[in-house]
């Protein structure tokens, strides 16, 4: 199977091909700083993996990208270079949730040869919250247990009650650690006791969860892939600050008289 990976929704721009050889799966990877250069850097950067690789983008069986959430900036990028990429070279788009991406990221490189895994993945969305979604890890295949959303580092919990999960230990995992430190689920009292994996949506991980995805019917054509921001809006509208504005003013005055 020969697959493009990226991811921009985080302050990293990740980068991934695999292609099947001879029955052997190879691998390319290129990561660097992200942010506002990964509009200007992403397709240079991909073009030159993919030259690496030796494939056109004709040759892939879908692109994946990171569809979030993450930064709204990022998200945008990605997905508009998916859709462009694939609508030229007549390929599937395959959205791949950037939560569940954290999830695969810590299993892989942190948690070895475990084989069930309850993970809470965590992406800070700045503005004093964090991007959450717990999944579980059972016989090979993660299932979501929780939906994303946004919460107050202070405010998270464990709060699946899925029969099915398996029974093993809560895993936090994500970018949030540097930033939030203890406040992550301070008021959950197993949190004492969870690890804690540092964790980010990388196009390796991405890589890694696209058979399954590609198998269960999740991939769509180019004009039908869309980023998940979770949180609509950053910032309130000219009009709402002047509503707010001409609201304050009219309080005020009613309080003086």
């Amino acid at each position: 199977m020969n697959l493009l990976a990226f991811d921009t929704g985080t302050e990293f721009m990740s980068i991934a091909v695999c292609s099947t050889r001879d029955g052997q799966l190879q691998q390319w990877q290129h990561t660097t700083a992200g942010g506002a250069k990964a509009s200007t850097d992403l397709i240079p950067a991909i073009l030159g993996l993919m030259q690496q690789a030796g494939l056109p983008l004709q040759a892939l069986d879908a692109i994946c990208f990171g569809s979030g959430p993450g930064s709204f900036t990022g998200l945008r990028t990605a997905c508009s270079v998916a859709q462009g990429l694939a609508f030229g070279a007549g390929v599937p788009v395959l959205p791949v949730d950037s939560l569940l991406t954290v999830a695969e990221d810590a299993r892989y490189t942190a948690l070895g040869t475990q084989s069930t895994a309850v993970v809470t993945a965590l992406l800070d969305a700045r503005m004093d919250e964090m991007y959450c979604a717990t999944f579980a890890f059972k016989g090979g295949q993660w299932t979501e247990l929780q939906g994303s959303a946004l919460v107050q580092p202070e405010n998270l919990c464990r709060t699946d009650s899925d029969p099915t999960a398996p029974s093993a230990p809560w895993l936090l995992a994500g970018n949030v650690f540097a930033v939030y430190g203890e406040r992550v689920a301070a008021h959950d009292p197993a949190a004492a006791t969870v690890q804690r994996i540092a964790a980010l949506p990388t196009a390796g991980a991405m890589l890694r969860l696209a058979p399954a995805l590609l198998a269960a019917g999740h991939a769509v054509s180019a004009e039908q892939a869309l980023p998940s921001y979770i949180r609509d809006k950053v910032a309130k509208t000219t009009a709402e600050r002047m509503a707010e504005k001409a609201a304050a003013l009219t309080a005020a005055i009613a309080a003086g008289h």
